[in-house]
């Protein structure tokens, strides 16, 4: 058995944000999409790429509260995650669009249970002023 631990401080030190990423209801605890978590030389976005919409629910809707260039686009396969880089053992420093209110907000994001949940945290100043969310790693 001991032959495994030097394995895992391996997995451990490659575990990435990037994948696919199953988010849910806070409410609910139902699967509300699946979000795709890319790097480009070393910063983080994430991309809708599939939306579970509750029953009476617009199959196709698109972000009418958005500001700019987002305003009326389509939800499905918008970027609301960006600009976060690798900071210690969490990732800081960008952004997250809440594409039901139009409202943009700080984050931070941190990997847990050997990289199978992402704790994803907007806030507005200050982390304290905030919401956690928790999303599941998909295989």
């Amino acid at each position: 058995m001991l032959f495994a631990l030097p394995s895992l401080a391996i997995h451990a030190a490659e575990l990435s944000p990037a994948g696919l990423w199953k988010t849910v209801d806070d409410n609910t605890g139902k699967p509300r999409g699946l979000m795709r978590l890319t790097q480009v030389n070393g910063v983080y976005q994430g991309k809708i790429e599939k939306i579970f919409p509750k029953p009476g629910e617009d199959q196709y809707p698109r972000c009418d509260r958005c500001d700019g260039t987002r305003q009326g686009q389509p939800i499905l396969g918008m970027t609301i995650l960006w600009g976060l880089t690798k900071q210690g053992d969490e990732y800081q420093g960008g952004e997250i669009l809440d594409p039901e209110t139009g409202k943009v907000y700080r984050v931070k994001m941190k990997i847990e249970d050997e990289g199978k949940k992402l704790m994803v945290r907007g806030f507005i100043g200050f982390s304290l002023l905030g919401r956690t969310q928790v999303w599941f790693r998909e295989e």
